[in-house]
């Protein structure tokens, strides 16, 4: 992505519709979302970010802030909140279709977690046209494979 992202647009709620995170693979948690509000932080705008996600009936969060590191905000770095502060990571956009609320973000590997890729969604079912198009992209930066779905229910 190239383009400058403004960060207003990014706000909401954006469902995971597929990965290769084995957090979200190993079958015991549904329903993976991005949740993005802005606020200041040090005289900065910064995302906060709070993944929610279902395990065993129960609603969990994981909250921290993304700091954009560069001035396209096409670049992150997270940073847990709370007892999770000690934790970073950073991201970024490989794709972003405005039109059709899709993106493909690719995470860097951390400690615990290894690198790979996220299709999100700020719609919860999307119409096959745009599930095509979506798996062309994936095919265009040969990652299709890599990725498996996500049930949102």
């Amino acid at each position: 992505v190239s383009n400058k992202i403004d960060l207003e647009t990014l706000t909401g709620k954006w469902f995971i519709h597929k990965t290769n995170f084995p957090m979200w693979l190993k079958g015991d948690k549904e329903n993976p979302s991005l949740n993005y509000s802005l606020i200041k932080k040090e005289n900065e705008t910064i995302l906060f970010d709070e993944v929610l996600y279902t395990k065993n009936n129960k609603i969990k969060s994981i909250k921290g802030y993304d700091i954009p590191q560069n001035k396209n905000n096409t670049s992150f770095k997270w940073k847990g909140k709370g007892i999770l502060a000690l934790l970073s990571s950073k991201w970024k956009f490989v794709y972003l279709n405005l039109e059709n609320e899709w993106a493909i973000i690719f995470f860097e590997n951390t400690l615990f977690t290894p690198k790979g890729y996220d299709v999100i969604s700020k719609k919860k079912t999307m119409e096959s046209s745009i599930l095509t198009d979506i798996d062309s992209k994936l095919k265009e930066l040969d990652i299709f494979d890599l990725l498996q779905n996500i049930k949102q229910v």
